[in-house]
């Protein structure tokens, strides 16, 4: 199972510990606290096997995204993303800020920006991968986190950006040392180009928020990027 429907689980186990304690004194009826965890086990246990968890990241986000901050957090951090990636030349094909937009678009996980890896897919197979290519994906995958960093201070999201990364690199047999040393680099070259772009960024960020065309992101990124 994955973590969230195990998360969903240990709650529904704390749930009816509780209940089931508690159930007494407020006249509750056991057999309440035990049908909603059988209900809940239930539910986690098809969702995770027909639907590849996708119902639970999509109710956990859900709940998250009552929080105005929390939205806006998740827009800076994809909005770093898409800027280095157009920065970079790396083409943007869409984006979503929550679980259940990446599921309408029959994207897995909790949205994010979907990028053209055609060229760097074809590299990994053919195993002629370029170091620039490498360089480039690396610097868009840290600048989720970056961009959140510069913000607030700290990253909540970017750990399965930072994954990729490791995954990647891991194919080209380097060294940990050195797979430590790119994802620093990568790190600050994501921050020196967001730092170039305020401008830039913080109007990419409000065109998200608005879920503006992706086209329109990309223009406006055009008139507002400063040329390396």
């Amino acid at each position: 199972m994955n973590q969230i429907a195990l998360n969903l689980i240990a709650i529904s186990i704390f749930a009816m510990t509780v209940t089931t304690i508690l159930g007494p004194l407020i006249h509750l009826s056991p057999a309440v606290p035990a049908i909603a965890t059988f209900a809940v086990l239930g539910i986690a246990t098809i969702d995770t096997f027909t639907w590849q968890g996708r119902g639970g990241t999509i109710l956990l986000d859900w709940l998250a995204n009552f929080s105005p901050a929390h939205r806006v957090r998740v827009a800076r951090h994809e909005a770093g993303h898409f800027l280095v990636a157009q920065q970079l030349g790396i083409p943007v094909t869409s984006y979503t800020l929550t679980a259940w937009e990446a599921f309408r678009q029959g994207q897995v996980g909790q949205g994010g920006v979907q990028f053209d890896t055609q060229e760097l897919d074809t590299q990994l197979q053919t195993g002629k991968l370029s170091v620039q290519w490498v360089d480039r994906y690396c610097a868009v995958w840290m600048a989720g986190g970056v961009a959140e960093t510069l913000a607030y201070d700290s990253a909540e999201g970017g750990a399965d950006d930072v994954q990729k990364l490791r995954m990647t690199l891991a194919q080209l047999r380097l060294p940990n040392a050195e797979i430590q040393q790119k994802e620093r680099w990568a790190s600050l070259q994501a921050k020196n180009l967001l730092e170039q772009n305020q401008e830039a960024y913080e109007a990419l960020v409000t065109a998200m928020e608005e879920r503006k065309p992706i086209e329109e992101c990309r223009q406006l990124l055009k008139e507002n990027l400063t040329v390396n």
